[in-house]
């Protein structure tokens, strides 16, 4: 929704802010999507990998470090 032209031209101190960041430091935009890649985007799981996986857990007793017997 347009208010008026006045307000067309409006840009915030946030939006200046970036900009010169990224003016400043042409490479910022790709190490931030490295850096995704690095902790977010994960390769497709094998489904027979994951059901393996998914069988072999050995449950776990309730209290860890009482012993039986």
């Amino acid at each position: 929704m347009k208010f008026s032209k006045q307000f067309s031209l409006y840009e915030s101190e946030a939006t200046h802010f970036i900009q010169s960041l990224k003016s400043a430091n042409p490479k910022l935009e790709q190490s931030q999507r490295d850096g995704r890649a690095l902790l977010w985007d994960k390769a497709p799981v094998d489904l027979s990998v994951q059901k393996d996986t998914l069988d072999s857990i050995v449950p776990q007793q309730p209290y860890v470090y009482q012993n039986k017997g």
